[in-house]
């Protein structure tokens, strides 16, 4: 049930306002002047707020002003015909609209759910970004993660090329991300490619885009990766994987800036970062020729590589932990515990597929061992 708060000076106002909206299901505070109105802005949480323009003592936008450094709730003021002026400033200092007296019941509720459609717009708009950042968050406290991450905040500012290298499951992807997040590029798209998922003869029009009737099934134009990505950062991922006509063509747009669409002529300037991983040895690669040697000159400004989860047994706890938190937020239930010795006995195990792998193997525990994990669970299990 949402609550409403309204402000105004006149009873007959209050009381009818009051009547309508507990007639519609909206639970409703009521305050007869400003300072009563902010009073109970500091000691509830209201999901909109309906306030006169004009009342004696503190007016509405003198609330408005105050308000807007207490609440994110939506301010709705209410203004006589002559307030109309004063309604429309206050919109533009962060008002969300304005109903004009004598209150119409249809405006006055249409406007309360447009408001009530924000708020809910808004609070799903911060647990996506919660789940975003919780996706890609790094953790670990071991020596090799703490020098991961002070490698990170040096690089990330700049606008020098990376080339990632790892094992598998180790979390190129997400030391990626980070450095795109701290670098001046962050509000721009970081635009991911897996090299290794696309067919040969397909690469060329994922990356550089191609022109309408350029192969069969170009029905029309299409933008590659490296023009969605202008402005942020393109993370070229299993980079090693990459057909070596494909590899001329990315060194070609590192070294100019520009691209050609696949069946187009026309050069198009792109800025984009690039950061590229892969978990091949990349010198043996370049020595079986199945890696240009020049391209590699290129991405590898700065070398990163990310250490194997059994080079960093010290934060397997951190990470069950981790894991079993967001499994359970995902699930919509409580955290499941771990005994002790089971947790041990993860922190024992080689993990030969790295972070990927010892997180199946906690989710597949938390479905398997209900609401506590123990040694047994994990001997099955695991």
């Amino acid at each position: 049930m949402a609550k409403i708060l309204v402000i105004d000076d006149e009873r007959s106002i209050r009381n009818t306002l009051k009547e309508i909206l507990e007639f519609e299901k909206f639970e409703v505070v009521v305050a007869e002047n400003g300072n009563e109105g902010i009073a109970l802005i500091e000691q509830n949480e209201f999901d909109v707020i309906l306030c006169d323009v004009k009342m004696p003592g503190k007016d509405g936008m003198e609330v408005l002003q105050e308000a807007m450094n207490l609440t994110e709730a939506p301010f709705i003021v209410i203004s006589g015909h002559g307030n109309i002026e004063l309604a429309v400033q206050a919109i533009k200092k962060g008002a969300f609209d304005y109903i004009a007296k004598p209150l119409d019941l249809n405006r006055l509720l249409i406007t309360l759910r447009n408001a009530l459609d924000k708020v809910n717009l808004v609070v799903e708009t911060k647990k996506l970004r919660k789940k975003m950042t919780n996706k890609y968050k790094m953790v670990g406290e071991s020596e090799p993660m703490l020098q991961l991450k002070k490698l990170i905040e040096k690089v990330g500012p700049t606008q020098a090329r990376v080339f990632i290298t790892g094992e598998n499951g180790t979390g190129k992807e997400l030391v990626a991300r980070a450095i795109h997040e701290s670098s001046d590029r962050a509000k721009a798209p970081f635009v991911e490619v897996n090299c290794a998922a696309i067919p040969s003869e397909l690469i060329e029009s994922q990356l550089f885009g191609h022109e309408k009737g350029s192969f069969t099934s170009a029905i029309k134009q299409r933008k590659g990766d490296f023009e969605l990505a202008t402005g942020g950062t393109l993370f070229l991922d299993e980079i090693g994987d990459m057909s070596l006509a494909a590899q001329a063509k990315v060194l070609r747009a590192l070294q100019e800036n520009k691209i050609v669409r696949v069946g187009g002529e026309k050069e198009i300037a792109v800025d984009v970062r690039i950061i590229a991983a892969t978990n091949k040895n990349i010198k043996e690669e370049i020595s079986k020729n199945m890696f240009r040697e020049d391209l590699y000159h290129r991405l590898s400004v700065i070398l990163i590589e990310v250490p194997p989860l059994r080079n960093r047994k010290t934060d397997i706890s951190l990470l069950v932990h981790y894991f079993l938190e967001e499994i359970a937020e995902a699930q919509g239930k409580k955290k499941s515990e771990i005994a002790p010795e089971a947790l041990q006995a993860l922190v024992d195990k080689p993990w030969t597929g790295n972070i990927r792998e010892l997180r199946n193997v906690v989710e597949r525990l938390v479905i398997l061992s209900g609401n506590r994990i123990e040694l047994n669970d994990v001997e099955i299990y695991a």
